[in-house]
């Protein structure tokens, strides 16, 4: 992820500073990202506060930033298909599901590590644990802080994709994350009836990451042949062992 740092760093500014989006197309983006960013905000006796914002990467909001960056760096096809291929990588959209999060701690220190404990993603009844997150969540901290959560998008066992025929999803952080809660766990729900990854796979950009994809297949496919080859041949020295030592015997 290091390789697209710079990326990562662009849209959180975007998404904790919507009013940054230039007027030609402020109106368009600031909606689409109000549809997909979900928030709370819990105010103490003593005027202390902490507001929880969380921005589901549907690929909705994921077009709708592209083409803006596109349109405000006056990019050509190939500029555009160029950032959206690695944009895309960056969020590894093949493998994970992205929610950016951001808190806003005003009150008493939040102690959240180890934080894939904290929060999970509830998919039809059943609720995931992060696959990777910013680590920076698992240290104590006052102010502000926020950072990208991945959720795994296909089941480890069967491979089946796990938001196939989801109508939503549900962000679910345990109280446990700030004494502010007073034991009140923090949900969020996003409708992704209607969100359709694949949309983001078109053109130079789908070529591109199917060319990424299946490169990986075949390395892995070549290292399991390899590992195969290894043990069928263990197999076979000792099959050779076993029938010597059987004529070997027969002839006493």
């Amino acid at each position: 992820m290091k390789k697209f740092t710079s990326l990562l760093i662009l849209l959180t500014a975007l998404l904790i500073y919507p009013s940054v989006v230039p007027a030609s197309c402020a109106a368009t983006f600031a909606q689409v990202l109000q549809r997909w960013t979900k928030s709370t905000k819990v105010i103490d006796e003593d005027g202390g506060n902490l507001e929880i914002r969380a921005t589901y990467y549907s690929s909705e909001f994921i077009e709708a930033l592209v083409q803006k960056e596109a349109k405000d760096n006056l990019w050509t096809q190939q500029e555009m298909e160029d950032y959206k291929y690695k944009f895309l990588g960056s969020l590894r959209l093949d493998e994970m599901i992205p929610i950016q999060v951001e808190f806003i701690n005003n009150g008493p220190t939040m102690h959240m590590g180890p934080f894939d404990i904290m929060v999970k993603l509830r998919i039809k009844n059943k609720a995931y644990k992060p696959v990777d997150y910013d680590k920076r969540f698992n240290f104590q901290f006052q102010g502000k802080k926020e950072g990208l959560i991945f959720f795994p998008r296909y089941d480890e066992k069967t491979g089946q994709e796990l938001l196939k025929d989801a109508k939503n999803v549900r962000l679910e952080f345990v109280s446990a994350i700030s004494p502010m809660l007073e034991g009140a766990d923090i949900t969020f729900i996003w409708d992704i009836a209607r969100d359709d990854p694949q949309a983001l796979y078109k053109g130079a950009t789908a070529n591109k990451l199917e060319t990424d994809r299946l490169l990986k297949r075949l390395e892995k496919l070549r290292k399991d042949k390899v590992d195969e080859e290894t043990k069928l041949s263990t197999i076979n020295s000792e099959i050779a062992t076993i029938q010597t030592r059987l004529d070997e015997l027969a002839k006493q």
